[in-house]
């Protein structure tokens, strides 16, 4: 492992990156202890704070786990599916509010992933899929239900969905289509939506999930499509005008 100290990046990210080079490269194994701080501030020629930055960083990035005590020190982590999701979601929330993706294309790309997971859903459901959905539509029709509220109910919704096609290499993927993209479609469109219109597309998606009906589960996630792109266009189009009369 080497860092190149006439590199003007910081040094203690260089010194993350060839660690984790190292751990994906399977030259550093699941369960391995990484040298001391003062083994790699030797190696790394540079000082123990920034070896340990670096390993704040490799921590905060699930790669490394560190166990106090006598036998204790830094430990190569094994990474889950489901500890990279914060991260995922994260940059997919940052790059939609950072750069001018419209809405359509956000949607589009949303709806297009989910599509692909229909099949696989219908077909590998389990019984603990369906209970969240349904309990997630009961609770989408409670009075009083704040727009935050719907709004977490319905990636919970959909969330249940894309897990229930038992494949967590593509529900890492949509983590960021769910997580990321939803809540920012759900806040433009909540003031136009329709909760009755929403609930009952859900059912019956749910319904068609639990028949087991890809065909029907695809026609009705089109259906969702359509009804976000149709709000996004009213809501848009009001608050243009509203500028143009000021």
């Amino acid at each position: 492992m080497k860092i190149d100290p006439t590199n003007p990046a910081d040094l203690s990210a260089q010194i993350a990156k060839a660690i984790r080079d190292a751990i994906i490269s399977g030259a550093l194994p699941v369960d391995k202890r990484l040298p001391s701080e003062a083994e790699l501030a030797e190696q790394f020629a540079v000082s123990r704070p920034t070896v340990r930055e670096a390993l704040k960083r490799l921590a905060a990035q699930s790669l490394i786990r560190t166990q106090r005590g006598a036998t204790g020190g830094a430990f190569v982590n094994r990474l889950k599916f489901e500890d990279a999701y914060g991260q995922q979601i994260t940059t997919s929330t940052l790059l939609l509010s950072m750069n001018d993706v419209s809405f359509a294309t956000a949607c589009e790309a949303r709806y297009a992933l989910e599509r692909a997971c229909a099949p696989l859903s219908t077909q590998r459901r389990s019984a603990d899929h369906l209970a969240t959905m349904r309990a997630e539509i009961h609770r989408q029709g409670q009075p009083g239900l704040t727009d935050e509220a719907f709004c977490a109910s319905d990636v919970a919704f959909h969330r249940a969905l894309v897990d229930a096609a038992g494949n967590p290499v593509l529900s890492y993927q949509l983590a960021g289509a769910v997580e990321g993209m939803q809540p920012l479609m759900n806040m433009i469109t909540f003031t136009a939506r329709s909760r009755e219109t929403i609930i009952a597309l859900h059912t019956a998606l749910a319904d068609a999930v639990e028949a087991r009906d890809s065909t029907k589960a695809d026609e009705n996630l089109v259906s969702l499509a359509q009804y976000s792109q149709q709000l996004a266009q009213e809501v848009i189009a009001k608050r243009n005008a509203a500028r143009a009369a000021k």
